[in-house]
């Protein structure tokens, strides 16, 4: 089937328009080989008849409906012109869309207008999608060049070119924003920022506004941008072509200079600025010849602002600045000089000395302005040896002004480049690889073209010559990758035109030949050129009516140039003499400039069009390097780095000329696609085989085709075989090893051969059908009679059957009635007679009843009186017998509390014979080994001692037997106690009972430690005799070793003792304020005043001290304060006679007898310090005994263990002399030990008494409340701290954590930090939660990919916050009578604590989200899960797949299913279970994951235009409805997380809902609230059918869509793209935990923090 028989009625064409270039038509007949014209019918309804010359004269054929719109131009059954044109005006107004593909070329047409399509989650979007698969965007290029290049490891190169106005810039710096995201880190680091910073300053000393752009750059630029191994930005460089450096000095209508002027002009009135006396732009010559210095939108104060941060982004200081800001101002200031003429017809010229802008110059660049107005109006000449000064007019002076502003400009763009190049350079590695982005300057063509346009069109052409070799290049790898047997493409090469340009005698080298003529002209230059050039080469011309222009035909236009000012622009000169007085400028950038510059210039690989500067000197002619030489050069170096790299294609094109947003111009579009390649390539591409098919695609969609018998396992035989029947030209298909290749038109006609036989195949089915329906028609009629007749005989029958019932049913009725009268007489007698018969019975039974009652009277008053007698009798006995028994037991109790008595003496005299041993125990911990080197000297002093301490201790016992005997005579006269004293006192006996076991307990513990210390002595002098012979030097180290070890130790007891000195100071000051306010409540009350209640000012004797460290005997703070307030005492007021009487006698002390004392608190306060001095006293006496002889008995054995060993040696001598100086520092320190015991003791007498005077004094005052004892507390040193953080977080082993139950770690580091707050060490308080924060953090970081192990330490740092929340002073705790605030303040620590909590919870999501990433796309839009979904049709379009690079390689996730996504949620939710995290806090994160999970779905799918069909919103409704499901049994549904699903539920039902007409529209629009309207738009924009059975939604309902959502109100910003990068606020509940105890903790053996001590 010929492609001419696609041309029948009703077919589309297209035809040439003056005004749309072209419009689409209608066949209104068939078309029939050898006709001269046809019959066609416009788009606006009027018929025409189009002469056509066959074959060629045929309108080119349109494509179908369903490809209108799309997204890949080669795609196009139809490659030509119009269906270009018409495709791209489609997706840019109808759709919006302003990017399109055309094979490697992506075409973006500047919108005129800021879309939202270039934020994070666009480019979270692209990051590491497939180019095919999304939708056209400049990410997608960017994206495919850092995959190739990571993929490759082959360098990338990015070409951006357009007119000027086209948005090469904006892509450009798009492009690097998405590299500086992609290839950084999730914060930009310095390199990426570097790199963003750059784009400002090139803006604004390289851009200026045009006629056709505001921001149009006038220069070329590529920008290599490198990467290291990892694929991060290490670093870049950056070239810059051909600067417009006559903008500097002239500017044509509306258009500007360079930004930088403007900028700076607007800012001259800041402080900094201000010395640069710069005025308004319109006052300055450079800068008002545009009669235009404002852009509508554009703050330049702003904008200066932004080039200075980059600049100090970039690293150029802020007087380097001002140096470039200097020079950029004498630049205008130089273009106001006012150069006059004189001398006879004014050849000569001068500059008034006056001249404020010539001194403004001169005073900025730091140069003479005398010497710089002289060499502006004359120049040096050499001739015959001599140098002569000569004038020169004022037109000359003029242009020698504005070439030094030229110059200078340059040289200060150059070395801006280069300092950029400087600042981005990689330091710390070479680059592995790098992407290259050109941003240069597309072809050209205005009414005066001059030498600029020349050169920007020759880098065009080489550029277009390099890009068509690109594409044949690719269409030739894949017919050879295809195996194809194919001829050579032809396509239109260039390479002439750049002959001409370029080649040997070309017009460059004829420029340059000219220019080194000493009289050379451009009238010259013109009659060489047409004499080597007309009528040899079709590409060059000469015009009709100028002798000084020529005209070359370019391969995008024929372009006419004048011949003035070439040989100016290509010398591009300036006179030495200015540049020699810059040279010596007192600016150091200004010398700096102007030093390196070489008298002929030189190439730069930064900026590439230096001029030359002219001298004097003959010899330098030779050297001078031309712009036209230079920019060859350049261009040379560039199409080499273009050419080792990948190429990637970027075509920007002007919508219009007028900068309206999304108006399309279709003349000014044919002519940029012309211009730009585009058209060429899809001439290459129609050229070949444009449309491609995969033998599965092909063998899918045409299977209706295929005769016979059909293999599905052999598709590519079955193809081979069917083929030829269908296409009888072999020339137009052809066959690969994978694919099937047709030539342009082919698809067409194979999808009419399809249609026809679709539609024969319909008329088959629907004759068979209706033959069906009429069958069933009848069958449902003869089945209708049969059902009436069975009705009707069905009636009469049951007629019959009622009358049959009816008659015997009235005979039913009779009989019944007449048994029913029988038996109502039978029933009326038989109730008569039993009545009667009831009476009769009753009244016998009465009868007896009455009779039954009075014998039971009777029996009862017998019983009463015999119980009454027998009680009375058991009285008297009972009586009696009690009486016995309490006379017996009142003598035995007698007897038990008599034995009772004397064992509390006992048992008070044990334990104070015991207080003792337990300071003993405190010295042998702290010295145990230096009491084992005791001096022998010491036992004869002991011995000494012995004789007077045995005397005292017979006086004390003498003493204490008298005050026993004492003691049980006041017991004998004292009145019996009552039963509750007695209890209080056996309870008080058991106790001590306790206490001597455990005490007891402990001695026998020390004695054992004793026992192995002197094994330890023992195993220490052998050691010692084994090492007698050793060096002099190591005995001399542990010497010293031990005796700074000795001094630190005796420090810290020294301190300690100091502390409890002063102490013990205060509270002997705070008693004598006590006996001042009694002696003031005294005479107070002895007037009358009732006195304040005295327990007030006597509980203040119980201050809260500081327990001695490692001592096990002496009480805690709590302890202290639970002696001193809750003492187990009896409760009721004391009498005056009792307690403290009694404990008088016991320790012999004299009463005062003064009875103005009696009843008052001075008395009892008297009498209590008193007993205290007393009782220190005696414990001294009898506590020093037992120690000296402990201390003799272990001195005695030290000696004799000294005794054997070898004697006479000097070094052991020596050493047991510094033992004995420090043993007698032990017995110094023992002393002072035992006074602070007594200390302690003392104030628990105190306290004692105080308690007995508040309650004498006030009966009726209320029992004071029982106070918190804080118990069950962790005690750790402080040399340990670290140790505990090592053992418990940092070193701790991940599957050790796990097995720690939750929050364990919290609560041992609380009660730590609870132990050091009670010994009010408030520093160490903050210092042991300072390093646990840090060492969770530590910990943290160091297992930063492990879920458990975070939600390990989330679960700590929230238990500890929680805990410190709650012991928080600031806490209120009333309600709680248990709880006991913090002395030390943690709120610093529980702030730190908190922002921990944070990160830790942050760090949990970032690990599911970077396992959830990869899983997302595949799971919820590429995973076919729902059977039946995975065969659905291939879409109708070439098959044609993007060309470029090779595919990539299937990713690791394809395969993935929800299975996996759901795997990784249960990850997440076991791990925060299981360490018992509130249900609030897991709802918080779920929300968080389902959002990420919708928004990054949704993203997709809105990039996808593949994904967005019907099946495919099926099988995303399916998706999320299992993630609901999950949820919903995790019982998570309720925080937020389902709702986060709701866009993406909605987007799927809108890919399910009918889209036809408005009420399906406006069903939409209620339906889908969560989606934006531009999501909603966007989704029917992109709908693709999958099917014949689908339906393609039409542009007149997406109108009417958005018609209606225009009058939808939204509460946010209208936005494509869901922010995946959004991050809920997080709220950690506080949850008061319960009690901590370190008796509930179960602390493995694995944490080895066995050094901790229960207290």
């Amino acid at each position: 089937m010929a492609t001419t028989e696609l041309y029948t009625k009703g077919a589309c064409v297209w035809v040439p328009d003056p005004e749309a270039v072209w419009v689409s038509a209608q066949l209104l007949h068939d078309y029939h080989p050898g006709d001269q014209q046809i019959l066609i019918q416009l788009s606006d309804g009027r018929e025409v008849e189009y002469p056509v010359l066959p074959p060629a004269g045929l309108p080119p054929l349109g494509n179908p409906d369903i490809l209108e719109g799309e997204n890949d131009l080669t795609a196009l059954t139809f490659l030509h012109e119009p269906a270009v044109l018409h495709n791209l005006r489609v997706r840019f107004l109808d759709y919006s869309s302003i990017y399109t593909y055309c094979g490697i070329v992506l075409v973006a047409l500047n919108p005129y207008e800021q879309l939202p399509i270039y934020g994070e989650e666009v480019i979270d979007a692209y990051s590491g999608q497939d180019m095919a698969d999304m939708e056209p965007h400049i990410f997608s290029v960017a994206e495919e060049a850092y995959c190739t290049m990571t993929r490759e490891e082959k360098n990338q190169s990015i070409i951006i070119s357009g007119e000027s106005g086209s948005g090469k810039t904006v892509s450009a710096k798009y492009t690097m924003r998405y590299f500086a995201v992609v290839g950084g880190a999730a914060q930009q680091t310095s390199v990426e920022e570097k790199v963003l910073a750059s784009n400002p300053i090139m803006e604004a000393i390289g851009n200026a506004k045009t006629t056709r752009n505001d921001n149009s750059s006038r220069f070329g630029k590529y920008i290599e941008i490198g990467f290291g191994r990892k694929g991060d930005i290490i670093g870049a460089n950056m070239r810059t072509y051909l600067l417009e450096k006559s903008r500097v000095v002239f500017q044509a209508a509306e258009e500007r200079n360079y930004h930088i002027f403007y900028q700076l002009c607007a800012s001259r009135d800041l402080p900094e600025l201000r010395t640069l006396k710069l005025d308004s732009a319109e006052n300055f010559h450079y800068t008002n010849q545009g009669q235009d210095v404002h852009i509508s939108g554009t703050d330049d104060v702003v904008e200066l602002e932004r080039t200075r941060n980059a600049f100090t982004i970039l690293g150029v200081q802020p007087d380097q600045q001002m140096e470039i800001f200097r020079i950029l101002a004498a630049i205008l200031h130089l273009g106001n000089v006012n150069i006059q003429a004189s001398g006879r017809g004014g050849d000569r010229s001068y500059i008034d000395a006056n001249d404020r802008s010539l001194a403004l110059f001169a005073k900025l660049l730091g140069v003479e302005g005398a010497q710089m107005a002289q060499w502006l109006c004359h120049r040096r000449l050499t001739v015959g040896g001599e140098m002569l000064v000569k004038p020169i007019t004022g037109q000359q002076a003029n242009e020698a002004r504005d070439a030094l502003a030229k110059h200078v400009y340059e040289q200060l763009f150059t070395w801006t480049v280069q300092r950029l190049n400087s600042s981005l350079r990689a330091h710390r590695e070479q680059p592995k690889s790098f992407i290259g982005v050109l941003d240069i300057y597309g072809f050209e063509t205005f009414d005066r073209n001059s030498f600029e346009q020349f050169c920007i069109n020759y880098a065009n052409e080489k550029l277009q010559q390099q890009f068509n070799r690109h594409v044949f290049q690719l269409e030739q790898e894949e017919y050879l990758r295809e195996e194809l047997p194919w001829n050579r493409i032809e396509f239109s090469d260039n390479q002439p035109c750049i002959v001409l340009i370029e080649g040997q005698l070309g017009l460059l080298d004829l420029l340059d030949e000219e220019c080194r003529m000493p009289k050379g002209s451009d009238e010259n230059w013109a009659r060489k050129v047409y004499d080597q050039h007309l009528n040899q080469s079709p590409h060059f011309r000469k015009p009709r009516m100028s002798n000084s222009a020529f005209i070359i035909v370019h391969f995008a236009d024929m372009v006419q140039y004048e011949c003035d000012g070439f040989l100016d622009k290509n010398r591009d000169t300036v006179f030495e003499e200015p540049i020699n007085i810059l040279r010596a400028s007192q600016s150091e950038l200004v010398a700096e400039l102007f030093q390196k510059e070489s008298a002929g210039g030189s190439l730069s690989n930064s900026s590439l069009a230096n001029g030359s500067v002219r001298s004097g000197k003959r010899a330098h002619r030779e050297h001078k390097l031309t712009v036209g030489f230079q920019f060859r050069q350049s261009l040379h170096l560039l199409m080499d780095t273009l050419n080792s790299t990948t190429p990637h294609y970027v075509r920007c094109i002007k919508s219009n000329d007028l900068k309206q947003p999304f108006l399309f111009d279709p003349k000014r579009a044919v002519q940029q696609l012309r211009a730009c390649g585009v058209l060429e390539t899809i001439r290459i591409s129609a050229a070949g085989y444009p449309s491609r098919w995969t033998y599965e695609e092909f063998f899918t969609r045409y299977r209706v085709l295929l005769h016979g018998s059909v293999s599905q396992d052999d598709v590519r035989r079955s193809c081979q075989s069917a083929l030829p029947d269908l296409i009888p030209d072999p020339e137009q298909y052809c066959f690969g090893k994978t694919k099937v290749f047709f030539r342009a038109g082919q698809v067409a006609v194979l999808e009419k051969l399809r249609g026809d036989r679709l539609c024969a195949a319909a008329v088959l089915i629907q004759s068979l059908v209706r033959g069906w329906l009429q069958h069933r028609r009848y069958q449902r009629l003869r089945w209708a009679t049969f059902i009436l007749q069975r009705y009707t005989r069905g009636t009469l029958a049951r007629r019959l059957a009622w009358t049959l019932r009816y008659t015997r049913a009235a005979l039913i009725i009779q009989k019944t009635y007449r048994m029913l009268a029988v038996r109502q007489l039978y029933k009326t007698i038989r109730e008569a007679t039993i009545k009667i018969q009831a009476f009769i019975r009753g009244t016998q039974a009465r009868r007896i009843y009455r009779q039954m009652l009075t014998e039971r009277a009777v029996v009862f008053l017998q019983a009463q009186v015999r119980g009454w007698l027998a009680r009375c009798s058991f009285r008297r006995v009972r009586t009696a017998v009690v009486l016995l028994q309490c006379c017996v037991r009142r003598r035995a109790a007698r007897k038990e509390l008599l034995h009772l008595r004397a064992e509390a003496r006992s048992v008070e005299k044990y334990r104070e014979l015991n207080k003792g041993m337990e300071v003993k125990l405190m010295q042998l911990q702290l010295k145990a080994d230096q009491q084992a080197r005791e001096s022998a000297s010491l036992r004869e002093t002991l011995q000494a001692e012995r004789e007077a301490h045995s005397s005292e201790l017979e006086q004390l016992r003498s003493s204490l037997l008298k005050l026993q005997i004492q003691l049980q005579e006041n017991a004998n006269n004292a009145p019996l106690l009552a039963d509750k004293q007695e209890e209080d006192r056996r309870k008080a006996e058991e106790k001590a009972a306790q206490e001597i076991l455990q005490l007891t307990q402990e001695i026998q513990a020390l004695r054992i430690e004793r026992d192995s210390l002197e094994k330890e002595k023992d195993d220490l002098a052998i050691r010692l005799q084994d090492q007698e012979k050793a060096q002099e030097e190591s005995h001399q180290q542990s010497v010293d070793q031990a005796d700074a070890s000795v001094r630190a130790e005796l420090e810290e007891e020294r301190r300690r003792y100091q502390s409890l000195l002063r102490e013990f100071t205060r509270l002997e000051q705070r008693y004598e304020n006590l006996r001042d306010m009694s002696l003031f409540a005294t005479n107070e009350h002895s007037r009358g005043h009732r006195r304040t209640d005295s327990t007030v000012s006597l509980e203040t004797l119980s201050p809260v001290t500081t327990p001695f460290s490692n001592s096990p005997v002496f009480p805690s703070p709590e302890e202290v304060r639970r002696i001193s307030v809750t003492s187990p005492t009896d409760r009721r007021p004391w009498s005056h006679e009792q307690p403290l009487n009694i404990l008088m006698e016991d320790m012999s002390v004299v009463k005062d007898t003064a009875e103005r004392m009696k009843g008052e608190d001075l008395r009892y306060a008297y009498d209590a310090v008193r007993v205290a001095n007393k009782f220190l006293e005696t414990q001294l006496l009898s506590q020093r005994a037992q120690w000296e002889q402990e201390i003799a008995a272990l001195r005695m054995k030290h000696q004799q263990a000294h005794d054997r060993d070898t004697p006479g040696d000097p070094e052991i001598n020596e050493l047991m002399e510094q033992v004995a100086v420090r043993e007698q520092e032990c017995v110094r320190l023992r002393r002072e030990l035992k006074e602070l015991k007594h200390t302690v003791s003392l104030r628990r007498i105190l306290s004692y008494a105080g308690l007995a005077i508040a309650a004498s004094q006030d009966p009726t005052s209320p029992v004071p409340q029982k106070s918190q004892t804080l118990s069950g507390l962790l005690e750790c040193r402080k040399r340990d701290e670290s140790k505990l953080i090592k053992h418990l977080i940092t070193d701790v082993r991940p599957e050790g954590v796990l097995s720690l139950s939750p929050g364990l770690a919290a609560r041992v580091l609380f009660l730590c930090v609870r132990q050091a707050d009670c010994s009010g060490d408030q520093t160490r308080v903050k210092g042991l939660c300072s390093a646990a924060v840090s060492a969770i953090k530590t910990a943290m970081k160091k297992h930063g990919n492990d879920l458990d192990t975070t939600a390990v330490w989330l679960k700590n740092a929230y238990l500890l916050k929680d805990l410190f929340n709650q012991h928080s002073p600031q806490q209120d705790v009333r309600g709680c009578e248990e709880l006991v605030p913090l002395v030390t303040d943690v709120q610093e620590s529980v702030r730190a604590l908190s922002d921990l909590c944070i990160q830790a919870y942050q760090q949990l999501l970032s690990i599911s989200e970077s396992h959830l990433q990869p899983m997302i796309v595949p799971a919820m839009l590429e995973s076919e899960t729902i059977p039946g979904l995975a065969g659905s049709s291939v879409k109708l379009s070439g098959g044609r797949k993007r060309a470029g690079s090779d595919p990539r390689p299937p990713a690791s996730t394809e395969g993935t299913t929800m299975s996996a996504v759901l795997r990784e949620l249960s990850a997440l939710h076991t791990a925060l279970s299981r360490q018992d995290l509130p249900s609030a806090l897991l709802e918080q994160a779920f929300h968080q994951l389902m959002y990420l999970l919708a928004a990054t779905t949704l993203n997709s799918l809105l990039l996808r235009k593949d994904m967005c069909c019907w099946n495919r919103g099926l099988q995303i409704r399916y998706n999320v409805s299992l993630l609901e499901e999950w949820l919903r049994s995790r019982s998570l549904q309720t925080g937020g997380a389902v709702t986060a699903l709701e866009p993406l539920i909605q987007a799927a039902q809108l890919l399910q809902m009918s889209k036809k007409t408005e009420a399906d529209g406006q069903a939409m629009v209620q339906t889908c609230n969560a989606l934006s309207n531009q999501q909603i738009v966007k989704i029917l924009s992109l709908y693709t059918p999958q099917s014949d059975l689908e339906e393609r939604v039409t542009l007149n309902f997406i109108r009417i869509v958005q018609g209606l959502l225009k009058g939808r109100s939204e509460g946010q910003p209208p936005q494509l793209l869901m922010d995946v990068r959004r991050v809920f606020p997080v709220t950690f509940p506080y949850q008061p935990p319960p009690q901590v105890s370190a008796a509930q903790l179960e602390i493995p053996e694995s944490l080895k923090i066995s050094f901790l001590r229960r207290v």
